[in-house]
């Protein structure tokens, strides 16, 4: 039997909820749900279920540890988890973690709200257009459609950073824009491809780093290795001859 079909318990997502969170927030939030459902950690009437983040990650381990720990906090930010801290050690950190099941009724019946609209409006606009030929499909209507769908993704933004950080002249291009994509589906922002820039920078400004300014590129940056370079630690470069004592250069 081929290992890749289902042989396992799967791990399920609900395209509607997807719709709503999206799609790694929705996978871990099911996955909450169902170890919710037979927790027996109840505190102040509700129950609640902790693990640390590298034990999470192994429930989902096509996902890196960033990545995950991103999930979990946009879901927290969203309101659609609630956190405490019942641990009986003080020095103990791990957060408790159940979901807002209000939040959530809610955020699906605005969803909801919001379609029927659309709906509504389009019926609306077709009743009063239902005599104009629709426009033919064509390659260049599918890639307008396609970038729609995608404006909030800041490629500009990004682009325009690298070119200033690194002095080079790289265009909003497809293929520049693609690799973007890519790791802003993986769930990385702006913030994080700043991150990125401003490492690999300054690693190219170290003399006995291999990387050098040639490889200030999307193509090198926001590739397989985007995570690793993100999680970089780069020391800041000290010019010759500088010392310093308690913080203060001289």
């Amino acid at each position: 039997m081929n290992n890749l079909l289902i042989s396992e318990p799967p791990l399920q997502v609900l395209p509607s909820l997807a719709k709503i969170v999206g799609l790694n927030e929705a996978i871990v939030l099911q996955q909450f749900h169902y170890w919710l459902e037979r927790s027996n950690n109840t505190r102040d009437g509700y129950r609640w279920i902790y693990n640390s983040y590298s034990k999470w990650n192994e429930q989902f381990p096509f996902w890196s540890n960033a990545t995950l720990r991103r999930t979990i906090n946009n879901l927290e930010k969203q309101g659609f988890f609630i956190t405490a801290n019942y641990n009986k050690a003080g020095f103990d950190k791990t957060k408790w973690y159940r979901i807002d099941y209000e939040r959530v009724s809610n955020a699906s019946a605005q969803n909801e709200q919001t379609s029927c609209s659309k709906c509504a409006s389009a019926s609306a606009q077709n009743e009063q257009t239902n005599t104009n030929r629709l426009p033919e499909t064509t390659t260049e209507t599918n890639n307008n459609t396609s970038d729609n769908k995608s404006d909030h993704i800041q490629y500009k933004q990004i682009i325009d950073y690298l070119n200033e950080k690194a002095g080079k002249h790289f265009k909003n291009v497809e293929s520049n824009k693609k690799l973007i994509r890519a790791r802003w589906h993986e769930g990385y922002r702006l913030d994080d491809f700043k991150k990125v820039i401003d490492n690999k920078v300054l690693d190219a400004n170290d003399a006995n780093s291999f990387f050098t300014a040639k490889y200030l590129q999307p193509s090198t940056l926001f590739g397989n290795k985007f995570d690793q370079y993100l999680n970089q630690q780069i020391k800041p470069k000290v010019e010759k001859g500088t010392k310093s004592y308690g913080g203060v250069e001289f």
